[in-house]
């Protein structure tokens, strides 16, 4: 029998990464995770209902004592298989403005990271960001990673980091990340082809279509087909036969139980709930009389706060703030509410019977946080396939 391929997951979160690695059939032999409620959603999901035998270090991986632990698990130098990781993105966030988040400790998570490369020497690592890595104002922190890199014989695949579209994979979210793929000297490496080649693309290109977030959502009632047949209607110039025969070819998913523990939502006052009656379906802010004072004077940045998720393309990126919808494009399709906390972990491509646990903002900034279970199996997969 063949030996079982190994991983290990640095940053864990609540264990997307480590699903999909998992379904991969690899053997994840320890996860580090400093959020305590993520952990415990970790240990819940993964340990205890897939029986993987992962122990976790729910530490600050600064005081992860990377000897003791591979010591503590029977790691050897050179052995591990898999190194995956996506130390936090907040300090290269898009949403920092200026220079903000330059000097963020947190950037330096990416150096800590190589500690573990340096002292495992894994086969193959692989690190998940936010495309804000790549720039100006970060130069420094990707420079001294690339470069540790060199120094310690690992080939980064396309010698840079390159930017991965989940859409791109069948995740109903358009959700852009960077990754670095490098690989020890030694393996071969001339014929992998890095990153996947796409699954899914634009509805144009006559090939399998990006999936649309209708598919998230149970199908609506009548009325509301009908209203969302007039809407095309109107905005595409259609004839009643074409706007039809396009809601028709929308797909839609389950009914969320009610007994799952992540069909939660924001209670909003009657006031923001008035506000979500006013917007039409697709709409946004921009299509109500009501603007926040923050929002007047002609302001046009922010378009998707208080936005209907669309129903016929892949949805904005879900981030920690997805069940809030002053944070972006996250109120229900047609009901006037946020969407469910469910809602957002289908768009991370989690299973119904994958729980969150903590409050529900300690699930909301899991789950955006999180690496998308379809877009995480495409890409170890891929490596499976190519490296092992």
């Amino acid at each position: 029998m063949s030996k079982k391929l190994t991983a290990i997951d640095l940053f864990a979160g609540a264990g997307g990464f480590s699903l999909a690695a998992h379904h991969q059939g690899f053997d994840i032999l320890a996860a580090v995770e400093f959020d305590k409620k993520a952990a415990e959603t970790y240990r819940t999901n993964i340990v205890e209902r897939l029986g993987a035998e992962t122990y976790i270090f729910n530490q600050d991986i600064n005081e992860v004592d990377v000897h003791g632990f591979m010591k503590y698990r029977n790691i050897k130098q050179g052995e591990l298989d898999l190194l995956l990781g996506g130390p936090p993105c907040q300090g290269f966030s898009t949403h920092r403005i200026n220079n903000s988040g330059a000097n963020d400790p947190r950037n330096k998570l990416l150096i800590r990271y190589f500690d573990f490369v340096e002292a495992l020497r894994p086969k193959v690592f692989l690190v998940e960001n936010v495309p804000g890595l790549l720039w100006k104002r970060h130069k420094s922190h990707l420079n001294k990673f690339m470069k540790l890199a060199k120094q310690h014989n690992y080939k980064v695949i396309g010698n840079m980091p390159l930017i991965i579209n989940a859409k791109d994979y069948g995740v109903p979210q358009n959700r852009k990340r960077a990754f670095i793929l490098a690989v020890r000297e030694g393996i071969n490496i001339s014929d992998i082809s890095w990153p996947p080649k796409p699954t899914h693309f634009s509805p144009k290109k006559n090939l399998q279509s990006w999936v649309n977030a209708s598919s998230i959502f149970e199908k609506p009632p009548k009325m509301v087909l009908n209203q969302l047949t007039k809407h095309y209607k109107l905005k595409n110039d259609w004839d009643e036969a074409q706007a039809k025969k396009f809601v028709e070819s929308l797909e839609f998913g389950s009914k969320i139980l009610n007994s799952d523990p992540c069909n939660i939502r924001m209670m909003h006052t009657k006031s923001v709930a008035d506000r979500f009656t006013q917007t039409p379906l697709n709409g946004s802010r921009e299509d109500i009389v009501f603007r926040l004072p923050c929002h007047k004077n002609g302001y046009r940045g922010h378009k998707d706060v208080y936005g209907r998720i669309l129903f016929h393309t892949p949805s904005n990126t879900m981030t920690t703030g997805c069940n809030n919808p002053s944070k972006g494009r996250f109120v229900h399709p047609w009901l006037d509410h946020g969407i469910t906390l469910r809602h957002a972990a289908r768009f991370q491509s989690f299973p119904d019977d994958f729980v969150f646990l903590g409050s529900s903002t300690e699930q909301a900034r899991q789950i955006g946080n999180a690496v998308p279970l379809g877009l995480g199996i495409e890409l170890i997969k891929n490596i499976k396939e190519y490296l092992f």
